[in-house]
């Protein structure tokens, strides 16, 4: 889903994130060749369409994404970030009911790691704020 609410006049997306958390690891994506950060890490999940709540979009997103059924829970923060073409608000959740492997569908890598791992891999801004709430107790891990 599009608004037009960011402090500029460029397109604004909403986008959902999960924490999807096994035997104390996250799982992470890297995003596909041809895409906006290609080769970068992230939470998996993506942009909501019309109509979508930001928890439909999610579990849409991960079975479309990682071929796996997730409930998104709880709703943990929301971060605003402004690319040069667009601004992002990405809204981040604990997710469970894992059901399913993991499987990339479109050509991305997926991985299970440890929080104190995630320094090791190159995240887009808002996720590393998501990482640094990780890395200072803000956010739970919940099972």
């Amino acid at each position: 889903m599009v608004s037009y609410s960011c402090a500029s006049p460029k397109p604004h997306l909403q986008v959902a994130a999960a924490l999807i958390w096994r035997d104390g690891k996250l799982l992470i994506t890297s995003r596909p060749k041809g895409r906006h950060l290609a080769g970068f890490w992230e939470f998996p999940g993506g942009k909501q369409e019309e109509g979508e709540t930001l928890r439909s979009c999610l579990e849409r997103e991960i079975k479309e994404e990682l071929g796996i059924e997730i409930r998104a829970g709880k709703r943990l923060l929301s971060i605003q970030h402004e690319y040069e073409t667009k601004c992002i608000t990405l809204h981040v959740f604990h997710c469970s009911g894992l059901k399913g492997r993991p499987a990339a569908q479109e050509g991305q890598e997926a991985k299970w790691v440890r929080p104190d791992e995630l320094p090791n891999y190159r995240f887009p801004p808002p996720d590393l704020k998501v990482i640094d709430m990780l890395r200072h107790d803000r956010i739970d891990q919940e099972t």
